[in-house]
């Protein structure tokens, strides 16, 4: 495994002072680097504030150099936040000023506009997503990728600068195959909700049964000012926001580099030696512990094109002892692909001993999705048992 390489970010405030200072911001162990903020905005062309850290001084860009991102002014959203932060993470971008205006003239004078222009054109940097004729998605401009959602510009600028990003901020080569799984689960777990949000695309169909208000897109929009609010301006808001965002999109990545990613090498590692834990290849066995699992054994399932599914995973809990766990029928069900025994069911310790057949037995739950033993021998035995019983009595499959 790679180690997490750690990134700096000087976030600042709004103020109408020169040289305001304000702390490092210090997130679990991966930071991330936006340079000196510099925004500016039609309605104020002398509101560029300079921010100073108390790091050593960095070589000045001449302000001749200066890359310009544009985006609109007013009433700001997720998606071209999430875009301008996302941006500001590549190093031609990390000194950007962030120009927000309607005005086209402006617009043009910009190296990368998002959100804002009527315009769709990655050879020119121009990632809006509001014309009529635009109705592109991931699986349009990258057949190989599924995901359907209509873009906005957070997934635009993250599909063409996305894979870029991530192997800026985490150090990885970009034919390392840990990037690519990275870059579609930070799409489909991350940026995918924020594009289907800002095109007003439900979960679902019909009436949904609740109102989910805490979304990463409605907090954002919390940040602007409120309708009956003296001051309208949005630059404080939209600074907060691009703050939020990069914390919460750097914890995410975070997340699945240094938990989510090594759960997937157990899971495969035990995948590769399932027929030494039992002929069968249909037993799982984590001997380090247990890890989140499920998601993983059903894509490298589908992945490897399996022919047997597997039924079940053995591994040891924080006492010691041993759980054997059955595999559901897919993630959002509690159906299992094979149950343990329904007379196994509700009982324990030395009556279940006694009842199965096999020593050290603890309990199988009421429902029959979990049971366990005092070693990993028993349970490996219980799992056996009930592949057995299931090949002599296929009718006792799932449940």
């Amino acid at each position: 495994m790679w180690s997490p390489r750690v990134i700096a970010l000087k976030l600042t405030k709004i103020s109408h002072s020169v040289g305001h200072k304000i702390p490092l911001c210090h997130l679990k162990g991966l930071h991330f680097l936006c340079g000196r903020f510099r925004f500016s905005s039609a309605n104020n062309c002398d509101a560029e504030q300079r921010f100073m850290s108390s790091e050593p001084k960095r070589i000045r860009i001449d302000e001749m150099g200066i890359k310009k991102i544009g985006t609109h002014n007013g009433t700001f959203h997720c998606d071209e936040v999430l875009a301008c932060f996302f941006l500001r993470q590549l190093p031609e971008y990390a000194e950007a000023e962030i120009v927000r205006t309607r005005d086209t003239a402006v617009l043009a004078e910009c190296d990368v506009v998002v959100d804002v222009g009527g315009e769709f054109d990655p050879k020119r940097h121009r990632y809006d997503h509001h014309q009529r004729t635009f109705a592109e998605n991931f699986h349009s401009l990258c057949p190989e990728k599924p995901w359907v959602t209509k873009l906005s510009s957070a997934g635009l600028v993250y599909l063409h600068f996305g894979r870029r990003l991530l192997a800026q901020l985490t150090q990885m080569k970009d034919d390392d195959r840990q990037l690519n799984m990275l870059f579609d689960k930070l799409y489909e777990n991350f940026v995918e909700e924020v594009d289907a949000v800002d095109n007003g695309i439900s979960q679902c169909d019909g009436e949904v049964r609740y109102a989910v208000s805490s979304t990463l897109s409605a907090r954002v929009a919390h940040l602007n000012p409120r309708w009956n609010s003296k001051s309208q301006d949005t630059e404080d808001g939209f600074r907060k926001a691009l703050k939020m965002v990069g914390e919460e999109f750097l914890d995410r990545l975070d997340f699945y580099k240094s938990s989510w990613l090594p759960a997937r090498a157990v899971v495969e590692q035990a995948f590769k030696e399932r027929h030494q834990v039992d002929p069968s290849g249909e037993v799982l066995l984590f001997s380090q512990g247990g890890c989140p699992w499920k998601e993983h054994l059903f894509a490298l399932e589908k992945e490897l094109d399996v022919e047997t599914p597997i039924k079940f995973v053995l591994y040891s809990d924080q006492n010691g002892q041993w759980r054997v766990q059955c595999v559901p029928a897919g993630l959002n069900t509690f159906q299992n692909r094979l149950s343990l025994p329904e007379e196994w069911r509700g009982v324990r310790d030395e009556a279940l001993s006694e009842l199965s057949g096999i020593k050290g037995c603890i309990f199988v739950h009421a429902g029959g999705f979990i049971g366990g033993n005092k070693t990993q021998e028993g349970a490996l035995e219980m799992a056996r048992r009930t592949l057995q019983a299931a090949a002599q009595s296929p009718a006792n499959g799932s449940s």
